[in-house]
């Protein structure tokens, strides 16, 4: 039987095009591989263009009402949690909404909202076995060792 061997892209539609353009490449960082703003009205955004032609696309033409929720969440992954850390100080500073900043234990999670009130998450991976779902509610002004040190602590013994 086949199987896919991972996520390509992802592809949304919005409302405000250039709103959702600033955000995504100036406070989220995707590069912008592509775009067509007149005819098509789209953008493609990648992490690493030349790795990944694009890894989301923003297209206009959003036809549900605002208030609908279409979206569970979009997640973008980050290295390290310095750079997690980082994005917590940036959105603070820029008024993004921050729902809320989590341990997974086997990752580190920011849930925030897009200018159009998409669900993003920025993550960092801890790579400790911790079943799932879990969600401890942090602080990410508190240093990454004390971090760390709780979620490794939630790693089953037995």
């Amino acid at each position: 039987m086949p199987a896919v061997s991972g996520l390509g892209h992802v592809g949304i539609h919005v409302n405000d095009l250039m709103a959702q353009r600033d955000f995504y490449s100036r406070i989220m960082g995707l590069k912008i591989a592509d775009e067509d703003l007149e005819d098509r009205k789209m953008v493609f955004f990648s992490a690493n263009p030349e790795e990944e032609h694009h890894e989301f696309v923003i297209v206009a033409g959003r036809t549900a009402p605002e208030d609908t929720v279409l979206i569970n969440q979009i997640s973008f992954k980050v290295d390290t949690l310095a750079e997690l850390k980082e994005f917590y100080d940036v959105f603070r500073a820029e008024g993004v909404r921050i729902d809320r900043t989590v341990s997974h234990g086997n990752a580190f999670g920011m849930y925030a909202r897009d200018p159009e009130g998409n669900t993003i998450e920025v993550y960092y991976k801890t790579g400790f076995p911790v079943p799932q779902p879990h969600a401890d509610i942090v602080d990410f002004d508190a240093p990454e060792e004390e971090l760390l040190a709780a979620a490794r602590a939630l790693i089953p013994t037995s």
